[in-house]
């Protein structure tokens, strides 16, 4: 038995017997948060403030949910992100337990000019979803997804995750767009865009997006919609979390049937670049039902690797044959998983081979065509070593995504017909510059081939590139970002900084 876990169990029990309406988590753990001292935290700028003990007293009596401290219970677990490489202490964490509670946390980050994180499932690839002393807020206790089948919509918890998504919406044989990590945060993937198997078919997540709440840097609840601040509206589906923390998302649905055709055809990694020249073709005259992705990966160690190609057929079962066809032409795989299965299980299917559960590090970028030379650079600086795992991988795009105007969503990689993006994986204890070092190197042969980048993925290396992302919707975000941060509270993402700080 862990006797600390077996202590910490039996406390917390204790604390909930003696609170009268204790019913969850959330209140116990901030019973236990105890304030003795002041606070010395980091604001935006990067300069230390003190906050008063007073002031986290109100803080903490103001939330139904938690306050942790650095001695608090639940503290370390909270300020984790999937990337363990990613090590980072904010002052203060708050769990808000609904949209009152984050309302009083943004409005105390503001009073104080705190730096602000804001975390849903943590898959920020770069960390942005954690700080070092400031606050951050963690929407782990708003979760949950409620289907209006007659209307086809879902309303869904700022914290909720895929899954929470994924599993109400199919067992009413609805669905929307929600990439392929079941737990990846609702808010992170939706708000930056979110590719998925099925958003060929029905445009990227955040196109499904009916409405949202969201609390905005000055602590007020605003509903948006395209019928209510249809500007900001228009801002949040692409802007990120610039404009504030999303409490409540409304998604269109669309009727599909719970079974896929769909699995994995896998090929030796010596045809690395016929399988690749292959993919380049096929995915471009693939019809809208078809989602596919290119995979090649080098586990650590020296072992041989393999390459992959993921297919995803959602429309008529009838029909996956003939459309699959040509990937059964490509002679004998090591192995073929494709058939039919269950959608939800399916968007499972990956979660325990996310690289994010290990430290790592990613390049990305959008690829409107798969030229030869393209193909020749990839395939020739693509290594492996004993100590890291290197994955490359196209993810298709085009279909439903690329009839959308550039300008209608504050999203702009409307013309890419592929995402492509390197990723290095290590395991803890190894260190992690040499592998960061190999893979920049890589990426600089193959980003000259690259239109812009996905943000929910980009490392956002400059501001310079961050702003030429946003192509010609970026002069709009920054005048929203005006009007709704212009002390830019929210600037730990792809920031679209305002006009007073450009």
């Amino acid at each position: 038995m862990n006797r600390r876990h077996f202590l910490g169990s039996t406390l917390t029990a204790a604390v909930a017997a003696a609170i009268p309406g204790a019913a969850n988590a959330g209140s116990l753990l901030n019973a236990l948060t105890t304030i003795s001292s002041s606070l010395v935290a980091k604001t935006g700028a990067g300069d230390e403030v003190t906050i008063e003990e007073a002031a986290l007293e109100e803080l903490k009596g103001a939330l139904r949910g938690n306050l942790l401290l650095a001695d608090s219970e639940g503290y370390d677990k909270a300020r984790r992100v999937l990337n363990p490489s990613i090590d980072r202490f904010p002052a203060l964490i708050v769990q808000p337990s609904g949209a009152t509670d984050v309302a009083s946390a943004v409005t105390f980050a503001k009073e104080h000019d705190l730096l602000v994180a804001v975390k849903c499932g943590g898959h920020s690839f770069s960390g942005k979803s954690t700080c070092d002393g400031g606050m951050q807020i963690d929407l782990s206790l708003m979760r949950g997804a409620h289907v209006n089948r007659a209307a086809k919509t879902a309303h869904v918890a700022g914290g909720s995750l895929l899954g929470d998504l994924d599993h109400e919406c199919m067992a009413q044989g609805l669905v929307t767009t929600a990439g392929t990590v079941s737990h990846t945060g609702v808010g992170g993937l939706s708000l930056g865009g979110g590719f998925g198997r099925l958003a060929r078919k029905y445009g990227l997540t955040l196109d499904n997006i009916k409405s949202v709440d969201i609390v905005t840097a000055d602590g007020v609840l605003r509903r948006a919609s395209a019928d209510e601040n249809a500007d900001l509206f228009w801002a949040v589906r692409g802007g990120g979390g610039n404009f504030g923390v999303v409490t409540n998302f409304e998604f269109g649905l669309h009727e599909m049937d719970r079974t896929v055709i769909a699995g994995d055809v896998v090929f030796p990694m010596e045809r690395l670049r016929e399988i690749m020249s292959f993919y380049a073709d096929f995915s471009l005259a693939a019809p809208d039902e078809l989602s596919l992705d290119f995979i090649a990966a080098l586990p650590p160690g020296g072992e041989p690797g393999a390459v992959v190609i993921h297919a995803v057929w959602s429309g008529d079962h009838a029909a996956a044959d003939k459309v699959l066809a040509p990937i059964a032409k490509l002679g004998e795989p090591v192995a073929n998983t494709i058939g039919p299965m269950d959608y939800v299980a399916l968007q499972r299917a990956w979660d325990d081979s996310d690289p994010r559960h290990g430290g790592d590090y990613l390049k990305s970028g959008f690829v409107a065509d798969i030229s030869a030379a393209q193909m020749d650079t990839i395939a020739d600086g693509f290594e492996g070593h004993p100590d890291r795992g290197t994955t490359f991988f196209y993810q298709q795009s085009g279909g439903a995504i690329n009839r959308v105007a550039e300008d209608a969503t504050a999203f702009p990689n409307r013309n890419a017909e592929n995402g492509a993006a390197v990723i290095v994986a290590w395991n803890e204890g190894v260190d992690r510059q040499p592998h960061v070092d190999y893979i920049r190197s890589y990426w600089s042969t193959i980003e000259k081939f690259t239109d812009g980048f996905y943000t929910n993925t980009g490392d956002y290396e400059t501001q310079q590139a961050t702003n030429s992302n946003y192509r010609g919707n970026y002069k709009r975000l920054v005048e929203l970002k005006d009007k709704y941060d212009p002390g830019n509270l929210f600037r730990l993402n792809a920031n679209v900084a305002p006009s007073k700080a450009s």
